[in-house]
């Protein structure tokens, strides 16, 4: 995610913080500022924060490491300043897959909470609980209420949050899964209309919140939508079969020739009809202002790049580009040669024309009943 600077990384899973986590810093000391309190009350609510969202970062490889044992790998994890997120490279397939997964991030808060409880029992050194807020009472037991509030908050059923996550697993064991998914981001899309209503009238950073679970509930019900309408179709009918491609000795001159007489953007590069390398045009205006028109595309292509199969099922590899880095073209390989080239935007032409086949069909359907 752009604007992210890495904290350090777990078992392979880098974690990142954004940049309006610091607003949120910001936010907090100057709340304890402006009510009069001292630099060491200050530091101690930016401490508090800090510790809140280490508890938010062990949710997040609760997911991560559930997800991990369906072979699914977690690209990174992201601490925003509405909580944590983390980027799996695929959903689980399987409902009561992505139902553990779902559940496995508030079971780590739920965790943390019984061992804070367990401590504060121990020593004996509980407050009254009317006598807590966000920024007073003992460090401890604020912290151990608020992981049970952070729960309580994640399982409401306000997709893509967990709770949403969990209602489309239940609904996907007996539903089907694009249908499932509109269920579940249609209530999503509800509570965040009621998280916008609370934000007016109380806490303005539900408004935030519901910004995101608006925006992100109806992305996974497009997505959803559209991994149905992919099934079953291989790659081979929408990838582009005609395009051009570089040698490694070709010099970037000739790659924006290519860009100004075609409308392709990416370039296969070929060694001996072999796939050696892409050339990704956004890499190219890098290396242009690097090197110059006389570099040589061997010089600056990328060699670590995803290959497609020809009879690979479109769902899964436009799932995959997405995953990849940086490069949004991939190479469509069949016996060892280079037969065509996918993009994110020829599978959505793919997809345009499929729903205006589907159209005419359909009428033609309905002249003739009628």
């Amino acid at each position: 995610m752009k604007w992210s600077w890495k904290l350090g990384e777990v078992r392979g899973i880098g974690v990142y913080m954004h940049a309006t986590f610091l607003i949120l810093i910001g936010f907090i000391v100057l709340s304890h500022w402006s009510a009069g309190e001292s630099l060491g009350k200050s530091l101690e609510g930016v401490g508090f924060i800090l510790a809140l969202f280490g508890c938010v970062v062990l949710h997040e490889f609760g997911h991560a490491l559930m997800a991990a044992r369906y072979g699914i790998r977690t690209r990174d994890i992201t601490l925003l300043p509405i909580g944590g997120v983390a980027r799996l490279e695929r959903m689980p397939e399987e409902p009561l897959q992505e139902l553990w997964v779902a559940l496995a991030g508030p079971a780590v808060n739920m965790v943390i909470a019984a061992a804070l409880f367990a401590w504060l029992h121990f020593t004996a050194t509980f407050a009254p609980l009317e006598q807590l807020s966000v920024t007073s009472g003992p460090f401890l037991e604020r912290l151990m209420v608020v992981n049970v509030s952070l729960v309580v908050f994640n399982m409401l059923p306000a997709f893509p949050m967990d709770g949403g996550r969990v209602l489309r697993a239940l609904l996907a064991t007996r539903l089907e899964y694009a249908r499932a998914t509109q269920i579940a981001a249609g209530i999503g899309q509800a509570m965040a209309l009621l998280f916008a209503f609370l934000g007016f009238f109380g806490n303005p950073f539900l408004l935030f919140i519901a910004f995101f679970v608006w925006i992100g509930a109806a992305q996974e019900a497009g997505m959803a939508t559209m991994k149905a309408a992919l099934g079953g179709i291989p790659v081979k009918r929408a990838m582009m079969t005609d395009f051009r491609s570089l040698k490694p000795g070709d010099s970037l001159q000739r790659a924006i020739d290519l860009i100004l007489a075609t409308p392709q953007q990416d370039f296969p590069v070929l060694e001996d009809s072999r796939v050696v390398g892409i050339l990704p045009s956004r890499d190219l205006l890098v290396a242009l202002q690097q090197r110059g028109p006389d570099a040589l595309v061997g010089e600056v292509m990328r060699r670590d790049f995803l290959a497609l199969n020809v009879n690979e099922m479109l769902d899964a590899a436009l799932a995959r580009i997405h995953a990849a880095e940086g490069c949004l073209t991939a190479p469509v390989i069949h016996r060892d040669a280079l037969v065509g080239l996918l993009t994110a935007e020829n599978v959505g032409e793919f997809l345009l024309i499929v729903s205006a086949l589907g159209e005419r069909h359909r009428d033609n359907h309905a002249r003739s009943s009628s």
